[in-house]
């Protein structure tokens, strides 16, 4: 099994930016907890992260067809990211959008996503731990 992680703009700062919002924890960090999680049960992982949208795509166009489900943290492109939704939902294999605040709590702007439509669920507000129930629930659906 081979499930994409996703993460969109200024989630390379996790830790140094906004740690009130964000927590402390890195996104090197997650990534190695999902690392770990993801080798007890025989699955590999790949990562991006990218500040712009067309290199999301770009990873998106490369990965269709081999991928078996994504977890997605889009960042600010979750509500205007009209080509990544787009790219996601060519993909056909169930999608994860995962935000670490809660962002239904927080500014008007960001109640909205443009990809929350074609995932097949949402976690939010739950920190980095969100990433870790994306990828319990993937395993438990694709096998």
């Amino acid at each position: 099994m081979h499930i994409l992680v996703m993460n969109g703009p200024n989630l390379n700062m996790l830790g140094r930016r906004e740690p009130a919002i964000y927590g402390s924890t890195t996104l090197d960090e997650i990534n190695a907890m999902l690392i770990k999680k993801a080798t007890a049960h025989g699955i590999t992982l790949d990562f991006v992260q990218s500040n712009h949208e067309g290199e999301l795509l770009d990873v998106l166009h490369e990965q269709f067809g081999n991928v078996h489900g994504i977890i997605i943290n889009p960042g600010a492109l979750t509500h205007y990211g009209l080509s990544l939704r787009d790219g996601l939902a060519m993909m056909d294999v169930p999608i994860v959008e995962v935000h670490l605040s809660n962002v239904h709590a927080r500014e008007e702007f960001r109640h909205r996503s443009v990809i929350s439509a074609i995932s097949t669920g949402q976690i939010v507000g739950l920190g980095w731990r969100g990433y870790g129930l994306a990828l319990d629930w993937l395993i438990e659906t694709i096998k």
